[in-house]
């Protein structure tokens, strides 16, 4: 599977999690890979609201967001959250900017959690360095 997501936004969101602590490439990489596949899954249940709803656009409210974020307060690029969310949904499906909007938000949320968990797992492993193996341990803990 190729990762849609660039790696240096994902790198930041870390990094703004982690205080002090370095953040390894793998890091990054497993995170976008992990926010690429939870992406993917919240399309397809947004597709699905869409379809009940007898439309083929996918719009914040298919996310179960009522207030759309400005795209500049995001770290995570739009166009590769717009990507991720056509990744495993039908071709006749659009995805509204605003939905584009709201997806990348709720991923930013998600890979904040992430990484602020990985964090304190790099810490209790008195690292001070954020590894792929934090964020592998924070899903096999967590999920």
């Amino acid at each position: 599977m190729s990762v849609e997501l660039p790696f240096a936004p994902v790198d930041t969101i870390i990094r703004r999690n982690a205080g002090d602590l370095r953040v390894s490439a793998d890091a990054a990489e497993e995170l976008a890979r992990r926010i690429q596949i939870h992406g993917a899954e919240l399309a397809i249940g947004a597709a699905e609201e869409a379809t009940a709803d007898g439309r083929k656009t996918l719009m914040s409210d298919d996310f179960g967001v009522e207030q759309v974020v400005d795209k500049e307060d995001l770290e995570l690029p739009v166009a590769p959250v717009d990507r991720i969310a056509r990744l495993e949904i039908d071709d006749s499906y659009r995805v509204a900017m605003d939905a584009r909007i709201a997806l990348a938000d709720i991923l930013e949320d998600y890979a904040d959690n992430v990484a602020k968990a990985a964090a304190v797992l790099a810490r209790h492993a008195d690292r001070r360095t954020v590894k792929a193996e934090d964020i592998d341990t924070y899903f096999e803990l967590f999920e």
